[in-house]
């Protein structure tokens, strides 16, 4: 009999680090852990992931060679950047003929302002890549380093064609026994500039980093940990301590990727948009298509070739305090300033004793603000804060079990107070402040719509964080979208850690990729996610072509251990699956039915006629659901089509596919977007603008599928 295995997932935040350990087959949570984060220890955060690892290995009585996957997510490079924690960096710009003042130029980055008053240091010098020799390049080093550098960048023209020389420059430095990076490992995108800027935040936390990741992985080692210690990314996966070592600036940002990657994957959510919400603020972030969105980061206010969550963060969560106009005794706003900030306790987790015979008190929370807030104040001149999380209690959005629940009858009688106040019931303010807080947030999730074209009937709301409660379900209910709170909400960023993939992606500028250009970036891609941490065997790569930009891209997915589990055993009958498809596109059981299927994949339809105009008009509403065979949605789209065949019927049945879906203008052929399901797989054929791109990157796919195999081609526009 197989011995069970667990993986583990801690979430270093600012206040708490968390852990979560799961079992590796099912994703049940096995046992969960908070400590405070030990910023102050001589170890730093790293003492704290020993201490809770230690805890949660005696606490389940797991033993260490039973842990398949460990992981942690860490803020340290994020706040390193905040509070300008960060390494002093010498850039060698290399370049010749007429692109030498130019490279000159663009790689002589200044410093950047991290914060007010706190910047990153970068010092320059140039040479002549035809002028390049050893004593040279010594030379430059020994000159960067007099003037303060800490670490050194290699940076020339067109190095992502050929990074010879940039190599040549890390080796030197390297051999003087200081840190050093090149460009072309950061990016292999055309745009000097930016990949040096890239580079040079990168470089400016190897040396925190390195010293975290060394000592994070010796205590696991320690603990006898045989599976090697992942890092989380800022896009939402995983990779070896080791590139870490390498590419520390891929962790920027990664704490709010880890809520994300917990509703993907525990969740499993295909179209959503995610709120993580603590005390003072929400992180709003987009899933659609059952990927997370990304955009490039910015640093000091210059963009980066860092891929990270595209998240809109928000002054509203359960602390947000209740903003008052003192004259008119009324509420006029929510936030910004939190209970936290303000050093109050809320209003909702008090006992009722410390709130009777209290009054409403204005008070300015921080010096330097203009603007009161309510507190009820008792006798003995303690005060308490009227928070969100009190109104949301109050109107019934909150459950008993919940992490954000609070005292009852103390929420009654302090909004019972506030209501005496401004001459209202209870109940009445507290959907008063309810109301201003959702439509703050309504404006995001508007954005957040538009910005990336979701169909609202099939996105749902999820909630996350300790007070995922307190607005998702409200929002929900007031604009009539489909919400829930993910189950284990607080701890949904921890196990978004312990449950997220290895990832690499590779990004190369190209015009017009052909077979061959597809093929490399294949292999690159392949050869980069082993050597962060993927077992070959479990690794799944999807090309994608940003025409736009002329942006070759390949994402790289797998798993650090071959999952040896029969499938088979967790298929879902197909009355199930029925079930989740009718609810995820929002159709009746009865107006959806199976319309195609081919191994790992299933797909429903939902169709209805709806009348208008004493059934004068008459229009068909559609929709199709993609589900695999476990019952999860990985597509789900209106007004899609469907065609499916073998591979070698392709010639004969495609070509009038794709006519038929396309649309005509007198400008030009708008071509749909497509994905094709085979085998295990789900090809993501979206975002081309010309029938040749899509078919070369169709038939490099299918290249080697067998040609009697079921192919199934979803259609949109």
């Amino acid at each position: 009999m197989a011995t069970k295995k667990y993986r583990i997932g801690i979430d270093v935040g600012g206040t708490f680090t968390d852990a979560a350990m799961l079992d590796n087959d099912s994703f049940e949570i096995v046992a969960k852990l908070k400590i405070p984060t030990t910023h102050s220890h001589p170890d730093g955060v790293a003492f704290g992931i020993v201490t809770i690892l230690k805890q949660i290995l005696e606490e389940t009585h797991v033993l260490p060679q039973d842990v398949a996957f460990i992981a942690h997510g860490t803020t340290q490079a994020t706040n390193a950047l905040l509070e300008g924690d960060v390494a002093k960096v010498g850039v060698i710009g290399m370049g010749t003929g007429i692109d030498a003042k130019n490279a000159n130029k663009s790689t002589d980055i200044g410093n950047i302002e991290l914060a007010k008053g706190k910047y990153l240091y970068s010092y320059h010098c140039f040479i002549d890549s035809k002028d390049l020799s050893n004593k040279v390049i010594d030379k430059a080093i020994d000159e960067l380093l007099a003037k303060g550098a800490e670490v050194i960048v290699a940076s020339e023209a067109y190095s992502v064609d050929d990074p010879t020389n940039e190599k040549r420059v890390i080796e030197r430095a390297l051999n003087k026994g200081v840190y050093a990076t090149g460009g072309y490992e950061i990016s292999q995108l055309y745009g000097l500039q930016m990949r040096t800027r890239t580079a040079v935040v990168n470089a400016s936390l190897i040396p925190k980093m390195m010293e975290t990741a060394d000592m994070t992985e010796k205590a696991v080692k320690a603990a006898g940990i045989q599976s090697q210690l992942m890092i989380m990314r800022a896009d939402g996966g995983v990779m070896s301590i080791a590139e870490v070592r390498k590419r520390p600036i891929l962790t920027m940002l990664s704490g709010l990727a880890a809520g994300v990657a917990g509703a993907l994957m525990y969740e499993k959510i295909t179209d959503g948009i995610f709120f993580e919400s603590g005390g003072t603020s929400t992180d709003i972030s987009v899933i659609k298509d059952g990927k997370v969105m990304l955009k490039n980061a910015e640093v000091g206010g210059n963009k980066t070739y860092l891929k990270s969550l595209d998240v809109r963060t928000l002054g509203i969560a359960g602390g947000s305090m209740v903003m008052m106009d003192s004259n008119k005794h009324d509420v006029i706003d929510v936030g910004p300033r939190s209970a936290h900030i303000a050093g109050k306790e809320y209003e909702a987790f008090t006992d009722i004793s410390n709130l009777r015979g209290g009054k409403v008190v204005y008070l300015v929370p921080t010096k330097g603000d203009t603007v009161e807030y309510a507190v009820i104040e008792n006798p003995k001149g303690e005060s308490y804060a009227y928070t969100l999380n009190g109104a949301a209690n109050l109107l019934g959005y909150v459950p008993e079990n919940d992490y954000a629940h609070g005292n009852m009858d103390s929420i009654k009688y302090a909004w019972g107070v506030l209501g005496e106040e401004v001459g209202k019931s209870a109940e009445e303010v507290a959907r008063q402040v309810l109301n201003i807080a959702l439509d703050k947030v309504l404006v995001i999730v508007k954005e957040l719509i538009d910005d990336y074209g979701l169909e609202s009937n099939l996105i749902t709301l999820v909630g996350g964080g300790g007070s995922g409660s307190v607005v998702v379900p409200a929002l929900g209910e007031r604009e009539k979208m489909r919400s829930h709170v993910a189950k284990n909400a607080p701890f949904i960023s921890t196990i978004g850690v312990g449950m997220a993939m290895v990832k690499e992606t590779i990004e190369k500028s190209v015009i017009h990729p052909s077979k061959e250009d597809i093929k490399q970036i294949r292999y690159e891609a392949m050869e980069a996610i082993v050597k962060a941490g993927a077992n070959e065997a479990s690794v799944d790569i999807s090309i994608e072509v940003d025409t736009q930009k002329n942006i070759l891209r390949a994402v790289a997915t797998g798993s650090t251990e071959l999952r040896s589990k029969d499938m088979t055993q967790r298929e879902l009958p197909d009355e199930k699956k029925k079930i989740i498809a009718a609810k995820a596109i929002a159709f009746d059981i009865n107006d959806t039915s199976k319309i195609a299927n081919t191994k790992r994949w299933t797909v429903f339809q939902g169709s209805k006629i709806r009348k208008s105009l004493f059934g004068l008009i008459k229009k068909k509403d559609s929709a199709l659901a993609v589900v695999d065979r476990e019952g999860v949605v990985r597509l789900k789209k209106n007004r899609a089509h469907l065609l499916q065949c073998s591979k070698n019927q392709i010639d004969e049945s495609f070509p009038s596919f794709l006519e038929d879906n396309t649309i005509y203008s007198d400008a030009n052929a708008t071509i749909p977007n497509m994905y094709v399901f085979f085998n295990e797989k789900m090809l993501d054929l979206t975002g081309f603008q010309t029938e040749e791109q899509l078919e070369t990157m169709m038939n490099s796919e299918l290249e080697l599928v067998k040609s009697e195999e079921q192919l199934i081609f979803v259609a949109y526009h």
